[in-house]
């Protein structure tokens, strides 16, 4: 196998090691560049240049500049994705997130992980989970995501959390670890005077 082979497969895999690697990196790395460079009002060149850097996106989307990622193809998005100011993406393995999902700033999306033991690490070995984030989920700003999470559909994440586990649908979450605090129900609805 191909070192980006075992990188899409789950397996521990040398970044280094595989020049398709570290040319696709970096041409993500130009291409966030040029994006994060482009005029802010230029709102077609702009989607112009992240449909050459993402995997996937539905009709709408909005990303605040600036955006940074590892390779961009591995990355998915849904219908109504808006991402606030600084999104960080390392996305050696599959990032998949649904419609009406809203990331505020300083969000930070991580599979790639390094094994615990120094031999390892020191000998250049990595690994990447992928990452699930369902429909209508809310992403609070400073938020870190941690490899192999999903969050349920509409699901809420309190801000400066660092998500190490899945997140159950309608839960209300956060924390160092994030936890689930309780559920989102009816009753969370805001009064009509403040809509």
């Amino acid at each position: 196998m191909t070192e980006k082979e075992k990188m899409l497969a789950g397996m521990l895999y040398n970044s280094m090691a595989d020049k398709s690697l570290v040319d696709d990196r970096q041409n993500a790395k130009r291409l966030c560049r040029e994006y994060n460079t482009a005029d802010p009002l230029n709102e077609e060149k702009r989607r112009e240049i992240m449909l050459s850097i993402l995997g996937s996106t539905k009709e709408n989307f909005w990303i605040e500049q600036p955006f940074l990622c590892d390779y961009g193809y591995n990355i998915e998005i849904g219908e109504n994705f808006y991402a606030n100011y600084n999104l960080i993406v390392l996305d050696c393995a599959k990032v998949t997130i649904g419609d009406n999902a809203f990331i505020a700033p300083n969000v930070g999306i991580y599979t790639a992980g390094h094994p615990l033991t120094a031999e390892q690490r020191n000998s250049g070995l990595e690994y990447a989970y992928p990452i699930t984030i369902g429909n209508n989920v809310w992403i609070g700003a400073g938020v870190h995501i941690c490899p192999g999470v999903t969050i349920g559909d509409n699901a809420v994440i309190g801000a400066g959390s660092v998500v190490v586990k899945d997140i159950p649908p309608h839960a209300l979450a956060c924390g160092v670890p994030c936890k689930v605090v309780r559920y989102i129900t009816e009753d969370d609805n805001m009064p009509d005077e403040f809509c």
